[in-house]
């Protein structure tokens, strides 16, 4: 069965990923996909939340039976791909490509654009794939204290159907993909290396992505494998 199918949409829902995991427990095949044109409570990584005006991002969330190992890592390819198609004939072709920040932050010209957040229950042999990106947000309307920090597509509403259709033709081609495959383009895209973060423990220079999908960091005490969690630029 194709992701997208079959499709729950609203036009104001607390989280799409809350209304995921939801089904997926109650027995939701693979590819079930919720929509929303807004959110009350849509949620980021450590608990953050996703702002955006309404009907001005695309805010959806996907179940995959079975999913592979490195499902967090193929979703930000995915994401990235599909953020670099809408670019296509907007002009906008000359824009550095779509980077991503480990493990879930897409990011264009250092903006974050999109944020993923992946949840399941892996005994139960199913996750949910959550994707909010910034198709027509205009700078303005974002809250002050994330202007610096946000990004946008700068398209129309009317876009919002094609990105999620170009996201899940991206999503369903890397989901079977090796793990190889997902480290190479993750690590093509990798817009930490070289750059000094910090985390909640400790600080260093990011140096890579390793074999299992952790952020690689050298630190004064030695080289260290992040396997989750908040990391920040320094001086940022």
């Amino acid at each position: 069965m194709s992701l997208g199918t079959p499709r729950l949409h609203y036009r104001l829902v607390d989280s799409t990923n809350e209304r995921a995991r939801q089904l997926a427990a109650q027995g939701a095949p693979h590819g079930t996909l919720v929509s929303a044109r807004e959110q009350t409570a849509g949620r980021g990584r450590q608990g953050r939340t996703w702002t955006g005006p309404a009907g001005s991002s695309l805010l959806c969330s996907v179940i995959v039976r079975d999913p592979p190992r490195m499902l967090p890592l193929v979703a930000g390819v995915a994401v990235a791909e599909a953020v670099e198609e809408m670019q296509t004939g907007t002009g906008a072709e000359d824009r550095p490509g779509a980077r991503l920040k480990w493990p879930n932050d897409v990011l264009l010209d250092g903006r974050k654009v999109a944020g993923i957040l992946v949840e399941g229950r892996p005994q139960e042999g199913w996750a949910v794939v959550g994707a909010g990106v910034n198709v027509a947000v205009r700078p303005e309307e974002l809250p002050p204290e994330l202007r610096e920090r946000a990004g946008t597509l700068g398209l129309q509403a009317d876009a919002i159907e094609p990105m999620l259709d170009r996201l899940l033709e991206h999503l369903e081609r890397w989901i079977p993909a090796g793990p190889e495959s997902v480290l190479d383009a993750v690590r093509s895209r990798d817009a930490l290396r070289g750059r000094r973060v910090c985390w909640n423990g400790g600080e260093g220079e990011a140096t890579g992505i390793d074999g299992d999908g952790r952020l690689l960091v050298a630190t004064a005490g030695g080289e260290v494998g992040l396997e989750a969690g908040e990391v920040h630029l320094v001086g940022a």
